[in-house]
């Protein structure tokens, strides 16, 4: 396997999670109540899965890598793209745990804010996915030797290995800091 292949199976992932999220989203919309472990649970997917996990292998590793080649200036110029999209999923991710907190505390009128930027985040990723596949990752691998890939996809299993552990180690300090009552 190449290390595209790797991050590509990943989007596969992705792709089947949001479109289990935009089906409850419809629920929500439909029977306008929320059910805040959908929310939850979709957010920490997004969070840990396709932000932390995913992305965390293309920017720490794939890109990382790249930025020592003499890539393409439209490549470049995509990457950039790719990391400013980034960023905009991470902060709309946080506005809808902020949408979903003020709904709990009792402000109704945040339910359509909730299915508004959940259906912005169900939009932008499909768009995303599609132009790191077709767009990016393709051209980037021909950057790369047959060793320096393998040497990629070493890096990404090492990556994976030690997210589990990342993500209960903070889960264990946030846990530690709660009020025992």
């Amino acid at each position: 396997m190449k290390p595209i292949g790797a991050m590509m199976w990943e989007h596969r992932l992705i792709e089947k999670m949001l479109d289990a999220f935009m089906k409850h989203v419809d629920q929500i919309e439909k029977k306008q109540i929320v059910n805040p472990a959908v929310i939850d649970m979709a957010v920490d997917f997004v969070r840990t899965y396709a932000d932390r996990t995913h992305h965390g292998k293309e920017e720490e590793i794939f890109f990382r890598d790249l930025r020592k080649k003499n890539i393409a200036p439209e490549l470049s110029a995509i990457m950039q793209e790719l990391l400013d999209e980034h960023a905009w999923g991470r902060k709309t991710t946080a506005a809808l745990v902020d949408a979903k907190e003020k709904y709990l505390q009792g402000d109704p009128s945040k339910l359509a804010e909730i299915v508004g930027i959940a259906r912005e985040l169900g939009h932008f990723y499909p768009r995303h996915i599609e132009k790191e596949d077709k767009h990016f990752f393709y051209p980037c691998q021909d950057y790369f030797s047959t060793d320096e890939q393998e040497k990629m996809l070493d890096e990404f299993w090492e990556f994976d290995r030690k997210m589990i552990h990342e993500k209960y180690n903070h889960v264990y300090e946030t846990y530690s800091r709660l009020a025992i009552g």
